[in-house]
C-alpha cells in the first residue's frame, strides 16, 4: 500500500476498534452497574438494546454527512461523538439517564462502520481486498479485547465510592479515542471515489425536480431495494450471531465462579481467536468466494458449542472461546467486503450501513431474552441460551449467505451500473 492508502486504512481500524472497546466495557460491567443501580442484571442489558436499536439511526445520519460532506469529516465527527457519550455514561446518576447516553452513544457508533468501511475500502486496492476486509472487521474484535485486557487488569483493583464506582473509572478511560480525530485531521485523505463522484456533480448540468426526476428516483430505489432488503435478513442473522455469542458470555463466565481477572483472560483468547479467524477467512474468500467461506465458518460454529458453554473448566473454556469466535468472526471478517461490493456507488456510504444496523435494530432485543431466559430458570440456563442461539442462528447465517448474490472482486471505482 502507498502511505496514504496504510494511513486511511489505520484510521479506519482505529476508528472501528476504539467504538468497539466502548460498546463491550458495558457488556463487562453489566453486574457491576447492576449492583451499583441496585436492580438486575436484566435490567441493566436494556442498555445494550437501547445502543443497538439506536445504531440504524447514526448509520442514516452519518452515512447522509458522509454522502455530502465528505468521509473524512463525517468519520472525525463521528469519533468525537462516541466518545463523548461514553464520558457521558460515566457520570450519569440513575438507570434512566445512563439508557439515554447509551442510545445517544447508539447513534453515534451506528456511523462509523459504514462511513469507515467506504473510506478504506473505496482507497485500497481492489487485489487482496478480502484480506483487507477481514483485518477491518477484526477491529471490532481488538476493541473487544482492549475492553477485555482493561477489564481483567484494571477493574479488580478499583475500589471507588459514590461517582467513581469502579465501573465508571472504566468508561471514562472509554473517552480517551477522540484523541483518533487529530489523526484523521492530519494524517488521513478524503476517499477518491468521492472525490471523483464531488467533481462529477459540480460538472453535471442542473437538473430541475420535476416529475421526470420524481419517477427516476423511484425507479432507482426499487431497483436498488430487493439488494437492500436482502442485506437488512442477512445483517440481522450475523448481528445475532455475534451478539448471541459476545454480549453475554463475560456474565456467564462469571456465574461459572471464575474471577473478574480469568473472566478477562478467556474473553481475551476468545478475542485473539477471533482476529485470527476474521483475517484467514477474509483471505480464503479470495479463492472461494464471499457465499462460501461465510457458509463454512458459520456451520464450523455448532461443533464449538459443547467446548464453549458446556466445558467447567477455565482452560477448556478459554480454548471453546478461542474455537468459537474463530468462526463466529471468521465469517463476520468478509462483511465489509461483501457488503460494499453489493452496494450501489451512489450511496456507498449509507446502504451497507444502514442494512448492517438495521440488522442490529432487529436482533436488538437477543442480549435481553437471553437473561430472562436464564433468569426464568434460576441464572442456571444461561448456557442453553447461549448454545441454542449459536445453533439456530448459524444455520440461518449459512442458509441465508448461500441463497444471495455474489459480487467478489467488483470495481468500487464505478460509481453505479447502467
Amino acid at each position: 500500500m502507498t502511505r496514504v492508502q496504510r494511513n486511511t486504512f489505520l484510521a479506519c481500524f482505529l476508528g472501528w476498534t476504539l467504538d468497539s472497546f466502548d460498546f463491550f466495557l458495558l457488556t463487562f460491567c453489566l453486574k457491576a452497574i447492576a449492583a451499583d443501580f441496585h436492580i438486575g442484571v436484566k435490567q441493566v442489558a436494556e442498555a445494550i438494546f437501547w445502543t443497538l436499536v439506536m445504531r440504524p439511526v447514526g448509520a442514516l445520519l452519518f452515512g447522509a454527512m458522509a454522502e455530502r460532506f465528505g468521509r473524512r469529516p463525517t468519520l472525525m465527527l463521528n469519533v468525537v461523538a462516541f466518545s463523548v457519550f461514553e464520558l457521558a455514561s460515566a457520570f450519569a446518576p440513575t438507570l434512566h439517564s445512563f439508557l439515554v447516553c447509551r442510545a445517544l452513544f447508539g447513534v453515534a457508533m451506528g456511523g462509523v462502520w459504514g462511513v469507515g468501511a467506504a473510506l478504506a475500502l473505496e482507497t485500497l486496492p481492489a487485489r487482496g481486498r478480502g484480506f483487507f476486509s477481514g483485518l477491518l472487521q477484526e477491529g471490532y474484535v481488538v476493541g473487544n479485547l482492549l475492553a477485555a485486557a482493561l477489564f481483567g487488569l484494571l477493574f479488580p483493583h478499583l475500589h471507588g465510592s459514590g461517582i467513581l464506582t469502579n465501573w465508571r473509572v472504566l468508561f471514562m478511560v472509554g473517552a480517551l479515542p477522540a484523541l483518533l480525530a487529530f489523526y484523521l485531521q492530519y494524517k488521513v485523505e478524503e476517499s477518491p471515489v468521492w472525490l471523483a463522484s464531488r467533481d462529477r456533480r459540480r460538472l453535471a448540468p442542473t437538473i430541475a425536480f420535476d416529475f421526470a426526476r420524481l419517477q427516476h428516483i423511484v425507479r432507482l430505489s426499487l431497483c436498488y431495494l430487493p439488494t437492500f432488503l436482502f442485506l437488512v435478513v442477512l445483517m440481522t442473522a450475523f448481528t445475532s450471531f455475534s451478539h448471541g455469542t459476545q454480549d453475554l458470555y463475560p456474565t456467564f463466565l462469571l456465574d461459572r465462579g471464575l474471577s473478574d481477572g480469568h473472566v478477562g483472560l478467556v474473553a481475551a483468547i476468545a478475542n485473539i481467536g477471533a482476529f485470527v479467524g476474521g483475517i484467514c477467512c477474509g483471505t480464503l474468500s479470495e479463492k472461494l468466494g464471499r457465499r462460501k467461506t461465510i457458509l463454512l465458518a458459520a456451520l464450523l460454529a455448532i461443533p464449538m458449542v459443547p467446548l464453549w458453554a458446556w466445558s467447567h473448566s477455565m482452560a477448556m473454556l478459554a480454548v471453546g472461546g478461542f474455537l468459537m469466535q474463530f468462526m463466529v468472526q471468521g465469517a463476520w471478517g468478509i462483511i465489509p467486503a461483501h457488503l460494499n461490493e453489493l452496494a450501489p456507488g451512489p450511496v456507498r456510504a449509507i446502504f451497507p450501513g444502514v442494512a448492517y444496523q438495521l440488522g442490529n435494530l432487529l436482533s436488538s432485543r437477543n442480549a435481553v431474552f437471553q437473561a430472562a431466559y436464564a433468569a426464568r430458570h434460576n441464572g442456571g440456563a444461561l448456557n442453553v441460551a447461549l448454545s441454542g442461539t449459536v445453533v439456530i442462528v448459524a444455520v440461518v447465517v449459512a442458509t441465508v449467505a448461500a441463497l444471495g448474490p455474489e459480487a467478489k472482486g467488483s470495481d468500487l471505482a464505478v460509481p453505479t451500473a447502467q
